[in-house]
């Protein structure tokens, strides 16, 4: 009998703490909800789009030698900024004065043979005036004659093709700018078109290369022409920004169709030379100025299976749900693309335990519950 009682009691105390645990909220039992009251704000909402981001030289030329040899010379120290026209590397000549050398002693020697031919041509074509001579032989002399021209041109050539070869032994800048590393030293075997000497970039102005979405694309477009004294674009290396704007170049031809983002180029001045081509950087993209929008406090808002709602107060100060299209989060508000106007208020504190129809009791921010377990 006594665990009969037992057993009856404790059914009795685990069916009242679930009757309890159960109970709605104040607002459900007719006493009113304590919530904070907030009209919604305007304002220019100021914010930036950030894009992973890598510095890029405008101009870069891999120096290759055009003849092969053995680096007899280099002009400059590494790292030192170079004037287009520059000598950089010398390449043993020897050889290619030689070749050149002997190419003007063949010139000569074919600017005889043609001297002569023209001799002879003109003496025959003398005879058969006076019909003195075969015609066969007038002929004969036409013909050595044009060879006689055509050697001496291609001995012409060959000159100009060898100028070139002890040019190309004489490695120059090809544009003003900061030279690399020397990838040889002195009496290393080149081979033309082959073996890497150095790099030379520009630096006085470097590009940034970022990513955008295609739905991004018109936007950006409309700000090519764009001259504004406070910069849109800015670049920043973790927690430091570079010191001066940039200006957006151009969009690339075509959207990557694997990916759906286009690539956008920035022009950056480097100044102090701060920057260096292969860095990497975050772009960060101003929002245009002057855009009114409507902003509340991210808290007032609640999700529901991937949509968002906030409370507006409504008549006999009961709630309704209001569904709403959130955008950018700015600090601790958020802007509302939709679902809101100006004027409009929202439960901002409070917001837990209400429903749809819930009845309120607008008090001040201090007396709401959870600024007191604050």
């Amino acid at each position: 009998m006594r665990r009969i009682i037992f057993s009856v009691l404790a059914l009795v105390t685990i069916f009242s703490a679930c009757k309890n645990s159960s109970a709605p909220p104040p607002s459900m039992a007719g006493m009113p909800m304590k919530v904070v009251v907030e009209a919604v704000r305007t304002g220019d909402a100021v914010y930036h789009e950030e894009y992973p981001a890598t510095v890029v030289a405008l101009n870069e030329v891999q120096l290759r030698p055009q003849v092969s040899g053995f680096i007899t010379g280099i002009h400059f120290r590494d790292g030192d900024r170079v004037k287009k026209g520059q000598l950089l590397y010398s390449i043993d000549a020897q050889l290619y004065n030689a070749n050149y050398e002997q190419a003007v002693a063949n010139l000569s020697v074919q600017e005889a043979n043609l001297a002569k031919a023209q001799k002879d041509a003109d003496r025959y074509h003398e005879l058969a005036r006076n019909d003195a001579v075969a015609k066969q032989l007038v002929d004969n002399a036409e013909a050595a004659l044009e060879v006689a021209k055509k050697q001496a041109e291609a001995a012409k050539a060959n000159i100009s093709g060898v100028q070139t070869s002890v040019r190309y032994t004489k490695v120059i800048a090809p544009f003003d700018g900061v030279i690399g590393i020397s990838q040889v030293k002195p009496g290393t075997a080149v081979t033309a078109g082959q073996t890497l000497l150095n790099t030379v970039s520009s630096d006085n102005q470097l590009a940034v290369d970022f990513n955008i979405d295609q739905k991004e694309i018109y936007a950006l477009s409309k700000l090519i022409s764009t001259n504004e004294k406070d910069s849109i674009f800015r670049l920043a290396f973790g927690s430091d920004q570079y010191p001066y704007p940039g200006k957006l170049a151009f969009l690339d031809r075509a959207v990557d169709p694997q990916t759906g983002t286009l690539k956008a180029r920035l022009i950056f001045p480097n100044k102090n030379g701060l920057l260096r081509a292969g860095m990497n950087g975050t772009v960060r993209v101003r929002n245009q100025p002057g855009t009114r929008s409507i902003l509340i406090p991210y808290k007032a808002v609640t999700e529901q299976l991937g949509e968002y709602f906030v409370y507006v107060p409504g008549d006999s100060s009961k709630v309704t749900q209001t569904k709403v299209e959130l955008g950018r989060q700015i600090g601790t508000d958020v802007i509302v693309r939709s679902g809101l106007k100006q004027g409009d208020s929202i439960v901002t504190q409070g917001v837990q335990n209400l429903r749809e129809g819930s009845v309120i009791q607008s008090v001040a921010a201090a007396q709401t519950p959870e600024q007191k377990k604050n």
